[in-house]
């Protein structure tokens, strides 16, 4: 029986932009690495397949109001590592800013570290304040930044690929560590990298880690099709998500790859209590502790910069009143999306950032267990989703909630796993070790 998969996506003390005033929110230090420590082996408790680490590459201009920096995700996950045994770990890391070699190298070790965990979020980062920390490079347009990142993919699979399976001996009685005809520089010289290669570690336990994709813009989506093996999207409401994953398959086949090794999962963040008006009330109770001025400079920064101070708060909105998404550098795929819901429902500003407080444009409600485990079903089983990424508004409560009561429902539907019946993240996905391109 097909079953889901359960990511778990830490960010800040929760996903609601408010969870950090929460009284409910952990007390520890975002710089403290017990707090992802013991999530992630919270979440190993309960069967999830993995731990997914966000990544942002310059200071947010809400910083007075809002925690929005944490530990570094590749180092961080390295620590985890080291207090888990099962629960594959995904860090999120730029093709943009991010040397090739480099990136090959962290992840090759991390892989080693984790005996084959991992997972890599692949970006090719929209954020305009990155730009400006990486040797006055500047923010790179939507089309050049998917340009660079599809050499860059060529150059880190050849990377990890140039070790062959078999090429570490570690004969100490003959002397002979490697055997070097089974090791081989890469000679890449493209149009934006000159990478000559081998790696200087030997092969990762997984070929190469799984690699995870966000985008949703059409350019996106055609780079997942190449290349994703798990697809973290965005969707507002369940019909869109269908629309997405049954074109993103078509787009898969289409490459001549098989769509099962490309699971699709949405965001979700579910405020669950035990009842309907237990569960309406922990809403209510974050949206009071929000800015809708946070709000609107978190909109701003996803539009470009785009200055919404004008717009009345109370005033139902229209498409006019934002830039055309396909236009914008930044974050096309979730611009789409938030224009698509304002058409649809003309909601107020104050109503569309309560809307994106909950988690950034990804699918929210709130409800008891019962409720909560039947959205997911209902998505799961109708071709939107192969799974979630679990985005809990309050750390580590709304996650022990899941855990403990909506977990057991989903196993007792025969909809999620009760044991791991592997030892890798790829195990956990269903997914092929892909076989050495050497020679």
């Amino acid at each position: 029986m097909r079953q889901m998969h359960l990511n778990l996506f830490i960010q800040s003390r929760g996903h609601h932009e408010a969870a950090w005033r929460h009284p409910l929110a952990s007390p520890l230090p975002l710089t403290d690495i017990r707090y992802t420590q013991e999530l992630a082996r919270k979440a190993e408790a309960s069967l999830f397949d993995s731990l997914f680490l966000a990544d942002v590459l310059g200071l947010w201009n809400d910083v007075e109001s809002t925690p929005f920096n944490w530990l570094e995700p590749i180092t961080t996950l390295a620590a985890v590592a080291t207090s888990t045994s099962r629960i594959g770990l995904i860090a999120t890391c730029s093709t943009t800013y991010t040397e090739p070699y480099n990136l090959a190298r962290q992840f090759a070790s991390l892989d080693h570290i984790s005996s084959g965990r991992v997972g890599w979020n692949i970006v090719t980062t929209w954020s305009p304040q990155a730009g400006s920390n990486f040797g006055g490079i500047g923010q790179v347009g939507h089309a050049d930044r998917y340009e660079r990142a599809e050499e860059y993919m060529s150059v880190v699979k050849a990377l990890w690929d140039s070790w062959a399976d078999d090429a570490v001996l570690d004969d100490r009685a003959g002397g002979r560590y490697a055997e070097r005809m089974r090791v081989k520089a890469i000679q890449h010289a493209g149009a934006h990298y000159q990478v000559q290669g081998p790696l200087n570690m030997p092969r990762p336990p997984q070929g190469r880690p799984v690699f995870v994709q966000a985008g949703s813009s059409d350019t996106g989506k055609r780079f997942a099709a190449r290349h994703a093996e798990a697809v973290f999207t965005a969707h507002l409401e369940k019909a869109a998500a269908r629309a997405f994953y049954n074109e993103l398959k078509a787009l898969v086949a289409a490459e001549g790859r098989r769509p099962a090794q490309v699971l699709i999962l949405p965001g979700f963040s579910p405020i669950i209590g035990s009842t309907e008006v237990e569960a309406e009330r922990y809403a209510q109770e974050l949206n009071e502790l929000s800015d809708p001025e946070v709000g609107r400079q978190r909109l701003s920064l996803r539009f470009g910069g785009y200055d919404f101070s004008q717009l009345p708060l109370d005033t139902p909105l229209s498409q006019a009143d934002f830039p055309d998404p396909s236009k914008n550098e930044a974050s096309r795929s979730r611009t789409e999306s938030i224009v698509d819901l304002v058409a649809r429902e003309r909601p107020t500003l104050r109503q569309l950032l309560a809307r994106l407080a909950g988690a950034r444009g990804h699918f929210t409600t709130a409800g008891s267990p019962e409720k909560i485990a039947d959205i997911m079903q209902a998505w799961f089983e109708t071709g939107a989703a192969d799974g979630f990424n679990l985005m809990p508004p309050v750390l580590p409560h709304q996650l022990d909630v899941f855990s403990t009561e909506v977990v057991p429902i989903l196993q007792k539907r025969g909809l999620f796993r009760t044991a791991y019946d592997g030892e890798t993240l790829r195990a956990h996905f269903g997914l092929s070790r892909p076989d050495v391109r050497f020679g």
